[in-house]
This record gives C-alpha cells, sequence and structure tokens, in this order.
C-alpha cells in the first residue's frame, strides 16, 4: 500500500527536529568546551533526546492512523465500486426488459396494423368489384349499342380505305421514282423557305462555281453586311430505299435485316454528305457549312439513332443534316439575322439623318446670330432717329413759346388757323 503525504511529512518534521537538536547540542558542546555548565548541557541532551523520541512516536501514531484511514477508504471504494456495478446491471436488465416488452408491444402493434390494413383493402376490394360489376353491366348494355352504330359506320368507312389504299398504292408509284421524290422534297423544303424567310432572301438553283454546272437547290443569303453576301447552301435529299427495308425489317421484329438496313441508311448519307461538301461549300462564295434537308421527320429520326452519325458528318464533312422539324428553327435564326442587319441599317440612317441634323442646325445658329447683329444694328437706327425727332420736337416747342406773346389776342386764333399743317403735326408729336 503507498505511504500518505501526511506520513512524509511527519517524518520529515522529524528529521528537522532531530537536526535542530543536533545544532543545538553542537552549539552547546562548543558553549562547554568555553567553561559553561555541564549539567546544563546534560539537561537539554535529555530533553532533545525525549522529545525526539516523543517526535518519533506521534509519527508512528500518525503513520497508524492514515493507515487505517487508507485501509477504511479503500473498504469504503470497493463497497462503492460494487454498489455502482450493481445498480448498472440491475439499470441494463431494466433497459433489456423494457426493450424487450417494447419490442413485443411494437410487433403487436404491426401485427394489428397489418389485420387492420388486410380487413379494410378486403372491404375495398370487394366494394371495387361491386361497382366494376355495376358499371361494367352498364357499359355492357350500351357498348353493344355502339357497336351496332359503329359497324355500320365500319361498312361505310371500308369502302373509303379501299379508296385510300388505292390513293396509297399511286403514292407509293409515285415516290418510286427517284426524280419525282425529290421533286417532292423541294417543294416541301421552298414551301418552308417561303413561310419562315423573307422575300428575296434566296435563291432557287444557283450555280456556285465558275467552271462547273452543279447547281444547288437553294441558296440562302446570309444576313451580313457585305457587297456579295455568302449564301448557305442546302440540298434535299429522300432515301426511301434504304428507310424503307428499315421499317420493314423493324415490322417483321428481324435484328438482321434490321441492322443492315441501318448501314445502308449510314452509307447513304455519307456518300451524300460527302457530295454536297464537295460541290456545294465554296468559301467565300458559300459559308462555311452546309444543309442536307430530310423531307420526313420519320427518316430524320431513324438517321439521329445511329449513334455518332450525325456528329461525325457535321465534323468530317461540315454538313448539318437536317428535317422538318428543325429547319424551321433554323431558318428562323436567320431571319433574326436579316431583322437585326435592317435593325443596324435603319440606326445607320437616322445617325445620318442626325448628323445633318446637326450640321443645318449650326447653319441656323449662324444665322439666328447674322439676324440678331442686324436686329441691334436696326435698334440703335431706331433710337438715333427717335433722339433728332425730339430734337426737332424741342426746337418747335420753342418757336411756339416765342411767338405766343407778340401776337394779338384777338388773332392768335386767325393765326393758329394760318399756321401751317406740319407744325401742327411737330406739336401734336411732343405731346404724344
Amino acid at each position: 500500500m503507498p505511504v500518505s503525504p501526511a506520513i512524509w511529512i511527519g517524518m520529515l518534521c522529524a528529521a528537522v527536529s532531530c537536526l535542530l537538536g543536533l545544532v543545538v547540542l553542537r552549539r552547546l558542546s562548543l558553549m562547554a568546551g568555553q567553561g559553561t555548565d555541564a549539567d546544563l548541557l546534560g539537561r537539554l541532551c535529555v530533553m532533545v533526546e525525549r522529545e525526539t523520541a516523543a517526535r518519533v512516536a506521534e509519527n508512528e501514531v500518525q503513520r497508524a492512523r492514515m493507515a487505517e484511514i487508507e485501509r477504511a477508504l479503500a473498504t469504503r471504494l470497493d463497497q462503492r465500486h460494487q454498489e455502482m456495478t450493481e445498480t448498472f446491471n440491475r439499470i441494463a436488465r431494466m433497459m433489456g426488459r423494457d426493450l424487450s416488452e417494447m419490442r413485443v408491444a411494437q410487433s403487436e402493434s404491426l401485427r394489428e396494423m397489418a389485420e387492420e390494413g388486410r380487413r379494410q383493402s378486403d372491404a375495398l376490394r370487394a366494394a371495387v368489384n361491386e361497382r366494376l360489376h355495376q358499371a361494367v353491366e352498364k357499359q355492357m348494355q350500351t357498348s353493344f349499342q355502339r357497336v351496332l352504330e359503329q359497324i355500320g359506320a365500319m361498312q361505310k368507312a371500308m369502302g373509303e380505305v379501299s379508296a385510300m389504299t388505292a390513293q396509297v398504292g399511286d403514292l407509293k408509284r409515285l415516290f418510286a421514282n427517284v426524280k419525282t421524290r425529290g421533286g417532292w422534297g423541294e417543294a416541301q423544303l421552298r414551301s418552308i423557305l417561303d413561310d419562315v424567310l423573307p422575300e428575296g432572301a434566296y435563291e432557287t438553283n444557283r450555280r456556285l462555281r465558275d467552271d462547273s454546272r452543279e447547281v444547288v437547290e437553294f441558296a440562302v443569303r446570309m444576313p451580313v453586311r457585305a457587297t456579295v453576301p455568302p449564301v448557305l447552301a442546302i440540298d434535299s435529299k429522300f432515301p426511301t430505299e434504304a428507310y424503307e427495308r428499315l421499317l420493314q425489317a423493324v415490322e417483321d421484329c428481324n435484328p438482321d435485316a434490321e441492322r443492315a438496313a441501318r448501314r445502308a441508311l449510314e452509307t447513304t448519307l455519307r456518300i451524300e454528305a460527302r457530295k454536297i461538301a464537295t460541290k456545294y461549300i465554296v468559301p467565300p462564295v458559300t459559308v462555311e457549312f452546309a444543309v442536307l434537308y430530310l423531307p420526313t421527320d420519320g427518316l430524320y429520326a431513324e438517321v439521329a439513332r445511329i449513334p455518332g452519325l450525325l456528329d461525325e458528318i457535321g465534323r468530317t464533312y461540315r454538313v448539318i443534316v437536317m428535317g422538318p422539324g428543325l429547319m424551321p428553327a433554323m431558318l428562323r435564326t436567320i431571319h433574326l439575322g436579316y431583322v437585326t442587319l435592317a435593325l443596324e441599317k435603319r440606326t445607320d440612317d437616322i445617325a445620318r439623318l442626325l448628323g445633318a441634323t446637326r450640321q443645318e442646325m449650326l447653319r441656323m445658329d449662324g444665322v439666328l446670330e447674322k439676324l440678331a447683329r442686324n436686329a441691334s444694328a436696326i435698334s440703335s437706327s431706331i433710337d438715333e432717329a427717335r433722339r433728332r425727332t425730339g430734337l426737332v420736337t424741342r426746337r418747335l416747342r420753342e418757336l411756339d413759346v416765342d411767338s405766343e406773346p407778340a401776337s394779338p389776342p384777338s388773332g392768335g386764333a386767325a393765326q393758329g388757323e394760318m399756321a401751317p399743317a406740319w407744325m401742327e403735326g411737330g406739336s401734336d408729336g411732343t405731346h404724344g
């Protein structure tokens, strides 16, 4: 068992007391050597020994007491440890029992919920079956009447279907001709161009090279600021043979034939794209790319379904494949470019008009400045004339004042009547 710090402190105090006693004895011995009393030295030694013995005994008692306290504390700690262990075990048993009870209660609740859900689903199924039975009976009654009506309509439609079959046969024979098929695709593309682009925005059957007789079906002028704007070449292609073989293979559920038809369609598209790139991409007469138009969305969907074909054609041959659904979007972009170009031209016209207006305003400012100078000169002339008129008026007034005392009173009226008219006017002018 480790020694308590209090015991170490007691032992340290005893050692210090012994040391002090020895120091005192040493001093007394020195003093005895000088002639001090020997009895006094002996008594002091006895007292030191007694004190040391008492200190040692007290230290032993303290050590025994501390040992008993340590044993009591160890016993108490063991008891506390046992109590805590028992408490933890009891809590663990209680928690395990509670968890088991909760698990049992939860399983009971889940079982009750499952039974309740089963009962509700059975009731719902019975109600649904009953309503479905009623609805089916009602529907059957009305359906028989409708069937009878539709049979008559079907007989009427059979005749129309026969006529339509004949028309479809005629359409197949029409599309069997390559030239007729190409003309149909060209007409469809022309209709889209007319609907979206402004008048005069494209040319038909234009020759792009002077040393070649090849003509492109449609050449769309691009909306750029140039004396001779470049054109976008658009050519319509309709490879119906490969497309029809592909549709037939899909309908027959023949994977081998479908793969062969897709490869044939892919090869046909590559060949046509190469031809367009060779014939119709002629910078700077044309832009850096061209458009291959497919007349049906179904054909375009099958081409787009081939992995990487459209990207490879665009990257290798600089040809964009378009269908009826995408072509108007691209043409609207070009039309927006025309609108932007017209706005820019209008802006330039407005800028020129503003410049001309500014020049006219500068000229008008010069004219107004001349008018201001002339007006100031006229104003000074008018002031000079008024000044001279005032002088003449004052002279005339002086003449009137000088002539009044010399005339007789009776003759004033006669002289006034004989006065010149200009003098009267001058007199009036002074008052005025």
